[in-house]
């Protein structure tokens, strides 16, 4: 797979990890109640935190041009507020996420190429979240809308921008540990907060 377009590689790469983490979220019931959606939400903010940086980033933005726009850490702040997520928790998610970096900006072509997969299969999530839970791509749900132009075209445009980059070797693995290194971040949100609330509970 080593001439394959790079978000193919990348896919190839993380679908065992990506599997795993959708999965294990699933079975955690993020949809329970408008409580344990909260906790679900706090671990996107988390993850969110992290990429926000990189989505501000010159050089990447001069790779994948309107990459500004599609931060969605401030719709998840959002999302906190409508479900009265406390000050203390959203201080809380900040400090999880201070000192999480992605490296160096190849390996964060790896960390946007997870988050903006993330939001392609939102759809899903947001189905549950308006069905089960009375939320809307304006209350509670927002970091879970799809952008204007519609989910696919969005996602085929950012991989066409991926696909455009001439990496070499070095720089197309590091741009998958980075995409690895994100899945293993977000999943490690999802053990902290809907995982022990979970055990907690029993």
């Amino acid at each position: 797979m080593s001439n394959a377009p790079l978000s193919t590689f990348l896919k190839d790469g993380t679908s065992q990890e990506h599997e795993r983490l959708d999965k294990r979220i699933m079975t955690l019931a993020p949809f329970a109640d408008r409580e344990r959606y909260a906790l679900f939400v706090r671990t996107q903010t988390r993850l969110q935190r992290v990429a926000s940086p990189l989505y501000q980033s010159e050089q990447l933005e001069q790779w994948l041009p309107g990459l500004a726009g599609r931060d969605r850490l401030t719709a998840a702040l959002a999302d906190c507020e409508d479900l009265g997520v406390p000050p203390e928790a959203v201080e809380e998610d900040q400090r999880a996420a201070q000192g999480v970096g992605a490296g160096d900006d190849y390996a964060a072509l790896g960390w946007l190429y997870t988050v903006e997969g993330s939001n392609l299969g939102a759809a899903f999530l947001l189905k549950h979240a308006k069905s089960e839970l009375g939320l809307s791509e304006t209350f509670g749900a927002r970091h879970l809308a799809g952008h204007g132009d519609g989910r696919g075209l969005h996602w085929r445009r950012f991989k066409e921008g991926l696909d455009a980059l001439m990496l070499s070797h070095d720089e197309r693995q590091r741009a998958l540990q980075g995409a690895l290194d994100a899945f293993a971040f977000a999943r490690q949100g999802v053990e902290a907060l809907l995982a022990t609330a979970e055990v907690d509970a029993q």
